[in-house]
């Protein structure tokens, strides 16, 4: 493990929200949103309204912009995030989880608590130097990003779509090449 588990969960719901953007669009209803919350089980006050599901789509060029930032730049819109919040941090332990950190309060929207928690896990990112860990996807035709938190550092691609396209494509290519 390379981070603790909650940065790591912050970090994956970050990037699967911002690829939510990508064509075709998976942050439009109450389905797509009921999918995120089952993948990453948010604590605290959850609307489930259109004006909840707009905010999480308002949030997406902001996560995008942070996540894929060089170093400076994304200690700048860390603080610049963590200024935007009211922010009221404490220890917590919660579902099986061991004591981690929640630095915005419950009640807060669930936007807001997605971008805080990205910020707390992008400040392990800059302070630990694994901004390289998150990068766009290796395939030409993709622009989602992608979350490499392997020990060996392989990870290229958004995901086993991607990936499986870019090996059957070189697997072509070397077989025209004979």
């Amino acid at each position: 493990m390379i981070f603790t588990n909650d940065t790591e969960d912050a970090l994956r719901s970050a990037v699967w929200l911002v690829n939510t953007a990508e064509d075709p669009d998976t942050m439009t209803d109450a389905a797509d949103e009921e999918a995120f919350l089952a993948e990453f089980p948010f604590t605290g006050r959850v609307d489930r309204d259109a004006a909840e599901i707009a905010s999480l789509r308002d949030l997406r060029p902001q996560l995008r912009a942070m996540l894929i930032a060089p170093r400076d730049e994304m200690a700048e819109a860390v603080n610049k995030a963590l200024a935007s919040a009211i922010l009221t941090p404490r220890l917590t332990t919660h579902d099986g989880l061991d004591w981690h950190l929640h630095a915005v309060a419950d009640d807060r929207p669930l936007a807001e608590r997605v971008l805080i928690e990205t910020t707390m896990a992008l400040i392990d990112v800059i302070r630990a130097d694994e901004g390289s860990r998150i990068s766009i996807c290796a395939d030409d035709t993709c622009q989602a990003l992608a979350l490499d938190l392997s020990r060996n550092r392989s990870k290229r691609y958004c995901s086993t779509t991607c990936a499986n396209r870019n090996a059957v494509a070189a697997y072509r290519a070397r077989r025209a090449d004979n």
